[in-house]
């Protein structure tokens, strides 16, 4: 052994304490890897039958959770020699489970799983977000609603058309989570050390027996990537944002002063000491949240900037990667339930829509289209009304006023009557004009709910699949290592009696064994079950 004195006690109070500390995240992971290792090993006739098949047995003892005995010592340094030590106690074959393979193999493939199987849950709370923003925006396609910029009186719009802002981000979040798990979903195993491995091991197979969907091609990226992380944060990241956009606006409908909107009581929480309060925690959490992934992104960016060949970013990602997505999931989902139990206001928004001069821009269009002038007089025009408005304290537009700006804009009248003004002030109607692709009229509204529905269908159908793949995998993965496994004898089991020799069969294959009967698994009750 090339040390000479066990770890110094800091080593093991920080660094082995850390990454012994991602147990529960990389074990079932690394239980995999180790698994796929022996099968190709004794594939690759590395492994005899019977050493494999023993080794094989003391990897399913601890397969796919730590057993109540599992003992996890820091001071050993990670999950990997804390396995190593157990088998070692089972009295496994466990030299040759280093064979072949960096430690750092076992690990990645641990993170590996553990980051893919937490994409496809992540996407699978993106589509449920969706799926209830799309339902409430169907729901409240006809709520007229105030559309604000920088705070202010904007547009009338729709609630269900405001709502779909939110929602269609949800999409492309959805096409970068399938892009993260396409670069997630591929395999280091069988990639030796750096260089590559002087043993015959077969890298595709290894990766459809752990249920990758590709190769990393170049051995020593295969160990050392450092843009995954940073892929992964800055998927949650914009996700968050979104949902962070979306959480501080309900926050502000909320209040007293908006009034146009209310969260459900079980998304709120009450002051300990003003009675009348109602929080909207769950969106106070979602917030917080957000700002949690983006100090996340600049993390793994910071990590991964190293020399090529250290383990600084991946020591540290490997636990907190799926950290954080397993807070993102869960903030997603709170989002969705949030939505499912919000009550819109109608009523006052539906008055805020025509208050605050929202009717302005299509004014001046009118103006342009109807009356002849130019966007921009247009625009100055209506602009002079408004401030002359406000000054005498008028909440609306009046012919009256308008033909006062005009005159004094253009020295000249443009014969507008109170119905005209009135119908071009009409939130309803101004509305029901944007009937172009995305607009906010009902039928166009109505067209792209159909859209965003079809897409995330698309997507959802994409991740029942990619589960699909892999839960067949992992379970093929596990089965082959049950038909070849061989229970060690006993210690002082009698000598059998020899059988007369059988004439030598061919050797078969692995999946050969498959169609053989499969001796029946262990019943040793698992620490996380």
């Amino acid at each position: 052994m090339r040390l000479s004195e066990p770890p110094a006690r800091s080593l093991v109070d920080t660094a082995y304490a850390r990454e012994t500390g991602d147990t529960a995240l990389l074990y079932f992971g690394m239980s995999l890897a180790d698994l796929a290792h022996v099968l190709e090993l004794m594939e690759a006739g590395v492994l005899s039958p019977a050493t494999g098949g023993e080794l094989l047995q003391a990897l399913l003892e601890l397969h796919p959770a730590p057993p109540l005995d599992f003992g996890l010592d820091p001071a050993r340094g990670d999950l990997y020699s804390n396995r190593e030590a157990y088998l070692r106690m089972l009295g496994a074959p466990v030299g040759w489970l280093s064979a072949g393979r960096a430690r750092r193999e076992a690990t990645t493939i641990g993170y590996r799983v553990a980051v893919r199987g937490r994409l496809l849950a992540l996407a699978a709370a993106l589509g449920e977000l969706a799926a209830a923003g799309l339902d409430l925006a169907e729901a409240q396609r006809e709520t007229l609603f105030p559309d604000y910029t920088y705070l202010q009186p904007a547009q009338p719009t729709t609630f269900g058309h405001y709502l779909l802002t939110f929602v269609t981000p949800l999409l492309r979040d959805l096409e970068r989570t399938r892009a993260a798990f396409a670069n997630a979903n591929a395999s280091p195993a069988g990639s030796g050390s750096v260089n590559g491995s002087r043993l015959p091991l077969d890298r595709a197979r290894l990766a459809a027996r752990l249920g990758f969907d590709s190769v990393i091609a170049h051995t020593r990226d295969a160990m050392w990537q450092p843009d995954g992380p940073i892929e992964v944060g800055g998927l949650l990241a914009a996700a968050l944002v979104n949902l962070d956009r979306l959480a501080e606006d309900l926050q502000l409908f909320a209040t007293a002063e908006f009034g146009l909107a209310e969260l459900a009581d079980r998304h709120t929480r009450t002051s300990v000491i003003m009675p009348q309060k109602k929080n909207p925690y769950a969106l106070a959490y979602v917030r917080g949240v957000c700002g949690e992934a983006i100090g996340a992104l600049a993390t793994f960016a910071a990590l991964g900037k190293t020399p090529s060949g250290q383990i600084d970013n991946r020591m540290f990602a490997y636990g907190d990667v799926p950290r954080a997505l397993d807070a993102a999931i869960g903030a997603v989902r709170l989002m969705a339930d949030v939505l499912r139990g919000l009550t819109v206001h109608a009523e006052t928004a539906a008055r805020r829509a025509g208050e605050g001069f929202t009717g302005a821009t299509d004014l001046a269009e009118l103006l342009m289209l109807e009356r002849g002038l130019d966007y921009k007089t247009a625009h100055d025009l209506v602009g002079r009304a408004v401030r002359e408005a406000l000054q005498a304290g008028q909440p609306a537009f009046t012919a009256e006023g308008l033909e006062a700006a005009a005159e004094a804009a253009l020295g000249r009248k443009l014969d507008l009557s109170p119905e005209w003004v009135l119908a071009a002030s009409d939130p309803a109607r101004i509305v029901a004009s944007r009937i172009g692709a995305g607009g906010a009229a009902e039928p166009a509204l109505a067209a792209l709910i159909a859209e965003l529905r079809q897409a995330l269908a698309e997507h959802m159908a994409w991740r029942v699949a990619a589960e699909t793949r892999l839960a067949a995998a992992q379970n093929a993965l596990v089965m082959m290592a049950v038909s070849l496994r061989v229970r060690a004898a006993p210690p002082h089991a009698p000598p059998e009696a020899e059988a007369p020799a059988a004439p030598e069969a061919p050797p078969k294959s692995l999946e050969d064994h498959l169609v053989e009967t499969l001796p029946r698994p262990s019943r040793r009750r698992r620490r996380y079950e």
